[in-house]
């Protein structure tokens, strides 16, 4: 065995041009698609993730796909705003086990604001890493990424900004207060600050104090949604409503209520992320194609390689012969030589794709913030090994059965 592995590597460096291009071109082709293997695997598993415990998305009517983007991925503008009441009623349906309100609007430093309430932190298991939760109006907690990138830590006064830009209007009359760092979730959420609705709301209407006197009216008939309210309040508005379904018939007969006979739009998170996989599909399906042409040209390319070589050491392979080699040695020989190339090339490609996803997740913001990770290993990577070897087998099997069909007398004869 021995013996064997040390022919076949003095065999590779007899020409270490010819070899290294080979590996290489080999390499990058499964570099590309172990890239798009583990960051498909992963934006799956995220997407997946940050729905859970989510079965509609209630919101104004317009794009139901920016409707997901913006209340559950937070990458989007809102399509606009609903009333509480009618928020309120659309809770009390029978079909609805619960609701989450979310209030959008405004961001610090391009990190988005959300008032909400405790449950949508629960719904993503969020734990403080320290200091306490928001409590009243204008108390702000930060997720993990606001907290190392923005450097929000408690006690901060933080100056939000309408929108999401850096240029947005900066409500500076009354700061935001951090009471709390989450701890990292590798979610959505480690992006976001939360804060109640009362302070979405406050950080709006000041400007209108100058204009109106403000009437505060004793809360008696507290909202299902916003306790800090009336009941049927035709004024205050959100962004979007986060609901689970009491059972499998709510989610027929819910979006369709929803959608005819209300002034809201339903989406569906399944339905739209599925959408957003094959909107995406389609750029990786050309780089997965353009990986496959590389992998395809590095297999001729090898297979020219092993038959040139072939014709140049059909001497040496009858010396072989004439020494006592058997012709299975010989078949084995050529073989070994097309599967040690393959196999480089593919420990090759793993590696140079594991290596771009570090660059990208130490070297780009955004990269480091989704939570992707280059330090894990998928079963379905076994199979490109696997597929490695198969094609050292392949292209290496015409020039091995021309080595065990060579014929000692007529070789040394020539």
């Amino acid at each position: 065995m021995m013996n064997l592995i040390t022919l076949v590597w003095s065999y590779l460096k007899a020409k270490p041009l010819n070899t290294f291009l080979n590996v290489l071109l080999l390499g990058l082709g499964i570099a590309v698609i172990t890239v798009l293997l583990v960051f498909n695997q992963q934006f799956q598993e995220k997407i997946k993730d940050n729905v859970r415990g989510i079965d509609l998305v209630v919101g104004a009517k317009g794009s139901p796909l920016q409707l997901i983007l913006c209340s559950i991925f937070h990458v989007d503008f809102p399509t606009g705003n609903i009333k509480l009441n009618e928020a309120e009623q659309l809770a009390k349906n029978r079909l609805v086990k619960s609701v989450i309100p979310l209030a959008l609007g405004d961001s610090y430093q391009g990190y988005r604001i959300v008032g909400t309430n405790r449950a949508y932190t629960d719904l993503y298991e969020a734990d403080l890493q320290e200091g306490k939760w928001w409590e009243k109006d204008m108390e702000v907690v930060a997720g993990a990424n606001v907290a190392a990138f923005a450097r929000v830590k408690v006690g901060d006064r933080l100056v939000s900004q309408h929108g999401l830009g850096a240029d947005g209007h900066a409500h500076d009359q009354e700061p935001m207060v951090c009471t709390g760092v989450l701890k990292k979730t590798n979610s959505v959420i480690d992006n976001l600050l939360f804060t109640n609705v009362g302070t979405v709301w406050a950080v709006h209407e000041e400007h209108e104090e100058d204009e109106h006197e403000h009437d505060e009216q004793p809360v008696q008939h507290p909202s299902p949604i916003v306790p800090t309210v009336n009941a049927g309040d035709s004024v205050k508005e959100i962004t979007s409503l986060l609901v689970e379904f009491r059972n499998p018939m709510a989610a027929i007969q819910l979006p369709r209520y929803i959608n005819a006979q209300t002034n809201m739009q339903a989406a569906s998170p399944a339905f739209e992320t599925a959408r957003l996989f094959s909107i995406l599909g389609v750029g990786a399906d050309v780089l997965m194609g353009f990986a496959y042409v590389l992998i395809f040209i590095s297999a001729l390319s090898i297979f020219l390689a092993l038959y040139n070589s072939l014709k140049e050491r059909q001497y040496d392979l009858a010396i072989m012969r004439s020494m006592g080699a058997s012709r299975s040695r010989l078949f084995v020989t050529m073989l070994a030589e097309g599967i040690a190339m393959t196999l480089m090339g593919s420990v090759l490609g793993l590696a140079m794709g594991h290596g771009v996803l570090v660059l990208f997740t130490w070297w780009v913001k955004e990269g480091s913030q989704t939570g992707f990770t280059a330090y894990v290993f998928y079963t379905s990577e076994l199979w490109i090994l696997a597929g490695s070897l198969l094609l050292g087998i392949v292209c290496s099997l015409v020039p091995a059965v021309q080595a065990y069909r060579t014929d000692i007398h007529k070789v040394l004869a020539g």
